[in-house]
C-alpha cells in the first residue's frame, strides 16, 4: 500500500466521522418521521443521490459492468445479497434505537465495533499491532469496560452492530469492484423495501406536504451519501486494525459537538470512558503518522 493510498483513507475515515456525526443531529430536524421512516427515505434519497453522481460522471455503464460482474462471480449474488442486507440493517437500527429508548445499546455497540475489527485484522488477515496500536487498543478496552460497567447495556442491539459489521466489511473485500459502485448496487437492493415502508406509511403523505421536506430529504441523501461512501471506501484501502481504530474519531466529534454546539455537560463518571478513547485517538494518529513516514521512506529514490 502507497503512502498515498493510506494517507487518502485516513483522510476518508475521519470525513466520514465527521459527516456521520453531523448527520446524528440533522435527524432531529426531520421530526415528525420514527426511525423507520428516517431510513426508508435515506435510502430512497441516497439511491438517488449516488446515481446522480455516477450519471454525471459517466459512469452508469460501468455500474451495468459491475452488476455483471457480481453475477459472473461464484455465489456472487448471494454474497451480495448478504452484504444488501447486513448494510440495510445497520442502517436501520441504528435510527430505530434513536426512538426506541435504546441509544445507549447502540453506543456501546459502536464502542466495541473497533476492537472487534481490530482482531479480525489480527486472525483473519495477519495483521500486527505496533507499540502505538497496542496503546491505543489498550486504551479504547479501558474506556469500552468503563462505559460497560457504567450502563450494563450489553444487549441485542449491541451485538448487532459490534458483529454485524466485520463479516460486510470481510465480503465486500472479496469484490474486485469499485467501492462506489459496488455502494450503489447495494442500496439499489435495499431500494425496494424502503419503497415498500414508504407507501405503507401513513406519514409519507403527511410530510410531503412540509415545504422544508423538499430541503431536508435530498441534504439527508446527499450527506448520507457521502458519509457512506467515504467510510466504505476507507475500508477498502486500510488494513482492518487501523481502519477498526479510527471508528473512535466519531465518538469524539459527537462528544465535542454535545459540549461545544448543544452546551451539554460531561461529567466525572463519563470522563472514565472518553478520556481513554481520546487517547487511543491520539496514539492511532501518532501510529498513522509514523506508518506514512515509512511508507514514503520505502518507495523513495536511493541517492
Amino acid at each position: 500500500m502507497h503512502s498515498s493510498s493510506l494517507g487518502r483513507g485516513i483522510g476518508l475515515s475521519v470525513l466520514a466521522s465527521t459527516l456521520f456525526a453531523f448527520l446524528s443531529g440533522y435527524t432531529r430536524l426531520l421530526s415528525p418521521l420514527d426511525g423507520t421512516d428516517i431510513f426508508a427515505w435515506r435510502i430512497l434519497w441516497t439511491t438517488l443521490a449516488i446515481l446522480a453522481l455516477l450519471w454525471w460522471q459517466s459512469r452508469l455503464p460501468q455500474l451495468r459492468a459491475a452488476w455483471r460482474i457480481i453475477l459472473d462471480a461464484p455465489y456472487g449474488l448471494g454474497r451480495l445479497l448478504l452484504m444488501a442486507a447486513l448494510l440495510g440493517v445497520q442502517q436501520w437500527i441504528f435510527l430505530w434505537a434513536s426512538v426506541n429508548e435504546m441509544a445507549l445499546d447502540i453506543s456501546l455497540g459502536y464502542f466495541l465495533l473497533p476492537l472487534v475489527m481490530v482482531m479480525v485484522g489480527r486472525m483473519c488477515y495477519g495483521e500486527r499491532l505496533d507499540g502505538f496500536q497496542r496503546l491505543a487498543v489498550a486504551c479504547a478496552l479501558v474506556g469500552v469496560v468503563h462505559e460497560l460497567w457504567m450502563t450494563r447495556a450489553f444487549s441485542w442491539p449491541t451485538l448487532v452492530v459490534a458483529l454485524g459489521y466485520p463479516p460486510y466489511f470481510m465480503l465486500r473485500r472479496r469484490f474486485a469492484i469499485d467501492s462506489v459502485l459496488l455502494f450503489a448496487i447495494e442500496l439499489l437492493m435495499i431500494l425496494p423495501f424502503s419503497l415498500l415502508w414508504l407507501a405503507a406509511s401513513p406519514l409519507s403523505t403527511d410530510i410531503l406536504r412540509m415545504p422544508s421536506m423538499y430541503l431536508l430529504l435530498p441534504v439527508l441523501g446527499v450527506t448520507s451519501m457521502a458519509a457512506l461512501s467515504s467510510y466504505l471506501k476507507a475500508s477498502r484501502m486500510l488494513p482492518m486494525g487501523l481502519f477498526g481504530i479510527l471508528g473512535y474519531v466519531e465518538p469524539v466529534l459527537l462528544v465535542l459537538v454535545a459540549i461545544v454546539a448543544l452546551g451539554e455537560q460531561m461529567t466525572v463518571t463519563q470522563l472514565g470512558t472518553y478520556v481513554p478513547i481520546w487517547l487511543s485517538v491520539v496514539f492511532t494518529g501518532f501510529h498513522s503518522a509514523r506508518l506514512m513516514r515509512a511508507r514514503r521512506s520505502s518507495i523513495s529514490p536511493e541517492h
